[in-house]
């Protein structure tokens, strides 16, 4: 966990781990509002759809960021046994609580893609690797909290003969929060995807919906993505 170091006293380079969701989007923006020069890192570990990874491709074509998908499904048998890695699990509605959504837990995620974008922080001789967890989080992601995150960036300093730091600027915020800092800079949220489905039209219902659906709310503006009309929660 780090505090935003100023580009005169830090390697001007930053590597930031993309999804395509909200958090990440804005995270993105965030290093480029910085100066920095970003390289966006996505990617396909089998996840039971490919809408963010979609998003964050046609967003980095639009900004000229240099952008990789990679593709790690070789791991996908270690970490199958999740809502979202597994499509014969049924995927939980509701809101965020431990009780419905440990399903959606992927085993090791953020360390396995934390240290892939360390690595790429090293090859291109990056000094910082951005990643959106954040407070909300904490409920029920171990590895969106702030012990884990103090814990990789000790480890990104030590790991290579290049040290990196790992900055998580919204830990301690709410995607409200995170919201309300994305609409201050005029950004445009239609432009991502949050949906644990992967259709047309974003459920509404499942936990991920909810909490960005109730972000909105709760900063008195309409999500501009699109519902499915059978689910009137999505219609707020």
């Amino acid at each position: 966990m780090s505090s935003t170091p100023s580009v005169a006293t830090h390697n001007a380079t930053s590597v930031v781990i993309y999804s395509g969701g909200m958090d990440s989007f804005t995270v993105l923006h965030r290093a480029l509002r910085e100066g920095l020069s970003v390289h966006a890192l996505s990617f396909d570990y089998g996840q039971r759809h490919a809408r963010e990874l979609d998003t964050a491709r046609q967003v980095c074509t639009s900004l000229g960021v240099p952008h990789q998908v990679i593709d790690i499904r070789a791991i996908h048998g270690l970490i199958d046994n999740s809502a979202l890695t597994n499509p014969d699990q049924t995927m939980p509605h509701g809101n965020y609580a431990t009780e419905n959504l440990r399903a959606t837990v992927v085993p090791n995620r953020n360390m396995i893609l934390l240290s892939l974008a360390i690595a790429k922080a090293v090859n291109i001789g990056a000094g910082r690797v951005d990643y959106g967890a954040h407070g909300g989080d904490h409920i029920l992601y171990p590895d969106c909290r702030p012990e884990f995150v103090e814990a990789m960036n000790h480890v990104a300093g030590i790991a290579n003969f290049e040290p990196v730091t790992l900055h998580a600027p919204y830990l301690s915020s709410s995607k409200a929060d995170i919201l309300r800092e994305g609409l201050a800079m005029g950004l445009d949220y239609r432009h991502t995807w949050t949906c644990y489905e992967g259709r047309e039209l974003a459920c509404g219902v499942c936990g991920s919906c909810r909490e960005r659906l109730a972000a909105f709310a709760a900063n008195g503006v309409t999500d501009p993505l699109a519902y499915s009309p059978d689910n009137p929660i999505g219609q707020r």
